[in-house]
């Protein structure tokens, strides 16, 4: 399926105290390793940032497009919004930048599942992640009038759309563990991050 790949880096990164997407980890940033994760797709990759962050963007990731959040300061539905304005494929992959273990194989299972449905969406225990989902232009015009109204949910938008959710006992077949669906939001999980990938803890890790 033909399909972009957008990357959310608009966070400030306030609980760890510097950009996230800077961050290193075994010897790459953290937002290098997403972008190796998601090569295999061989698409697009649309980079969504923050006004700020658009005027510091590295000069070495210009390959990539790199837009600033249509309306800023208003979360990750926005910028999964923009990313989907931006895109020139009906469905979009949106991650984190801040994801350095995603699994290609759950990926490639999501996009499979994807036909027919507006979100496809990671849940466990009743919470689903939002920035490793699967999004279709279908998303925009629901999103456009959530932000007319003030609603910024991304659980209002799946209200709205059809969705297909992929729960505990799916994700487990390609990641028991579920570190796909790991992000990196404080020191402690930085230092998680870190401590998995000297112990060699995931597998075929070459990102």
């Amino acid at each position: 399926m033909d399909i972009s790949c957008i990357v959310l880096a608009g966070g400030k990164g306030s609980r760890l105290g510097h950009n996230k997407a800077e961050v290193i980890i075994g010897g790459k940033s953290l937002f290098q390793r997403v972008l190796c994760r998601v090569s295999f797709l061989k698409s697009e990759v649309i980079v969504v940032a923050s006004a700020d962050g658009l005027a510091s963007w590295p000069a070495g990731y210009s390959s990539h497009k790199v837009v600033a959040d249509i309306y800023p300061d208003r979360g990750p539905l926005v910028g999964i919004y923009t990313g989907l304005t931006t895109a020139s494929s009906f469905h979009s992959l949106a991650v984190g930048c801040d994801m350095p273990f995603l699994n290609r194989a759950l990926l490639s299972h999501m996009i499979k599942v994807a036909p027919g449905f507006d979100v496809v969406i990671p849940r466990v225990d009743d919470m689903v992640e939002p920035l490793h989902a699967l999004y279709s232009k279908n998303c925009l015009a629901p999103i456009e009038d959530m932000v007319e109204r003030g609603d910024l949910s991304v659980h209002s938008l799946l209200g709205l759309v059809r969705v297909r959710y992929v729960d505990s006992d799916e994700i487990d077949r390609f990641d028991p563990e579920h570190l796909s669906l790991f992000n990196v939001n404080t020191p402690d999980e930085l230092d998680r991050a870190r401590s998995l990938v000297e112990q060699g803890a995931v597998v075929n890790d070459k990102c």
